[in-house]
Formats: C-alpha cells, sequence, structure tokens
C-alpha cells in the first residue's frame, strides 16, 4: 500500500492497522516528496519491524533537487544509482532494501548498464531484489530477456488492460498491479469522478459511456472497488492499493475480503464491454 505523509499521527494509525490485517508491502519512491516520504515510512515502520514481517519497496531513477523540491531529469546510469541506494538506506532506516525499482525507463537508455548496476547492489547484499515500474513494452521485453528481474509494477485495472497484452511475457516476473481503483473510478463516487476528473472521457471512452458502463456493473455486483481487485487478482500477485484515511483503508479491505469471495467469470459478459486495450507506443 501506498501511506499518506500529510498527518503522521493519522498515517502511524493507518499502518498500524494495515499490520494488523496482515497487509505486507509498503510502496515508496525516493521522487515522492523529494525523499520525504521514504524518511517518513522508514520511521514509522521502524517501529513494528521486529513483530511484523513486510516488506517494503522503493525506487529510483529519477534525479531531482531536494532544496529546490524539483525534479531536474531522468537518470538510470549505474554511478546514480549506485549513489542514491545510499540515500534510500538512510532514508529508510534499513541496512538492505527488499525491492528496488527502477522508476520508469527508455528504450534509449544504457539498459545493460542500468541491470550491471542492479545485481552488483544485489550481489553486495544492498538490495534484497529489484524490479521495474513501467508500462513501455519494449523496456519491460529487454529487461525480462536481459536480467533477473524480479518484480513489475504497471497501472493495471478493468479499464487499463494494457498489461493482458504482456502476460505471456511474464510468467516468471512478479507482477504488481497499481492503480486498481482508477483514480476513484471504480468506487461508488464513480459518476462524480469521472465528471470531475474525466469529463473528456479517457482512453477512448467518452465519460456517457464509461458511466454506463459502470452503472450496470455497479447494479450487478454492488462492489466496483471488489470487481476491480477480483479482475486483478485472476492475473497479478500484489495489489499496490494507497488509502489517505484510515476509513478509506477499511472500505479497501471490505471491498478486497468481497473479492476473494467473487468469480470474475460472472461478470464476464458487462465486462467485454470494456475494450481490449494495447500500448501503442513503446512497441516491442
Amino acid at each position: 500500500m501506498n501511506l499518506p505523509l500529510e498527518d503522521e499521527i493519522k498515517t502511524e494509525e493507518i499502518l498500524e492497522f494495515a499490520l494488523s490485517q496482515n497487509i505486507n508491502y509498503f510502496d515508496t519512491a525516493d521522487l515522492y516528496q523529494f525523499g520525504k516520504n521514504e524518511e517518513v515510512v522508514g520511521k514509522l515502520l521502524s517501529k513494528y519491524r521486529s513483530r511484523n514481517n513486510f516488506t517494503i519497496g522503493t525506487k529510483v531513477g529519477n534525479e531531482f533537487d531536494i532544496q529546490l523540491q524539483q525534479k531536474i531529469g531522468w537518470n538510470p546510469t549505474g554511478r546514480y544509482i549506485k549513489e542514491q541506494v545510499k540515500n534510500s538506506l538512510y532514508r529508510l532506516n534499513v541496512d538492505s532494501i527488499d525491492l528496488y525499482q527502477l522508476h520508469g525507463g527508455t528504450i534509449e537508455d544504457d539498459k545493460d548498464e542500468t541491470i550491471s548496476a542492479f545485481e552488483d547492489l544485489k550481489a553486495e547484499g544492498i538490495i534484497k531484489s529489484y524490479g521495474l515500474s513501467s508500462i513501455r513494452p519494449n523496456v519491460i521485453d529487454y529487461y525480462i530477456k536481459n536480467s533477473n528481474l524480479d518484480t513489475l509494477m504497471m497501472q493495471f485495472n478493468p479499464i487499463d488492460n494494457r498489461p493482458l497484452e504482456l502476460m505471456d511475457l511474464l510468467q516468471d516476473v512478479v507482477i504488481m498491479a497499481r492503480g486498481p481503483l482508477m483514480k476513484g473510478i471504480f468506487t461508488q463516487q464513480f459518476a462524480n469522478v469521472l465528471q470531475q476528473k474525466f469529463p473528456g472521457g479517457m482512453f477512448g471512452y467518452s465519460s456517457k459511456d464509461l458511466t454506463a458502463i459502470l452503472s450496470e456493473l455497479m447494479e450487478v455486483t454492488g462492489d466496483l472497488s471488489a470487481l476491480s481487485y477480483r479482475y486483478i487478482l485472476d492475473y497479478s500477485d500484489i495489489i499496490v492499493s494507497g488509502a489517505s484515511t484510515l476509513q478509506q483503508l477499511q472500505n479497501n479491505l471490505d471491498s478486497y475480503n468481497k473479492a476473494l469471495e467473487m468469480n470474475s467469470t460472472d461478470f464476464t459478459g458487462i465486462l467485454q464491454n470494456f475494450k481490449k486495450l494495447r500500448y501503442e507506443d513503446h512497441r516491442i
């Protein structure tokens, strides 16, 4: 899960509840709040490390200026990765990072240099595993074929179903799905979310078309979040979902538990109203 940082007391309440419910993966990145996110996650989770079993994942590759609080550019060089892992270790207050992910990637990168850096860090025990957070098929294809990639994180849900075309390629990699609720579309407030955030539609759908499909699914399932979780569980190993309040986390968990009892084939007819999308850019 992703943690909010506005109020550390509230964040710790969310964290304690998450751990009590056996949530065991916490996701961050050095770019989030320009290092502050890692710092707070590390500070809070260090209190529970001795009695809870969990994994922390962070990301690298986006160069930024902490003083100016702004991103400078993209830097996947081996030298930069090996410099920044030290900062992430310090902020997370750990001796070894559970999962270190490249936070993007382009086909123009010196990917062999990047892979070599991750392999060196893993061999030295500085990181325990490494992964890629990317949606570019040509980048994903290279890493799958030329590295010992452990994980791949992609946005994935019934609307943004583009990762489906990559599933055959990813059989030996742990798939991590982010964005399961699609910025609130897969919630009871879907109509308001579409109106406020996506008035012009998305992915080739009009807002009206999406409202019609989601309304039908809501009538049948009663819980769009549970439906999206169920859909993802059929393909993915880990779901990374954010929560900004304790109530939101409780609602997400209720929906997740419902999803475990659901069968997505019961909704195949309606789900087929969502187009089969594919990545048009960054092709293999």
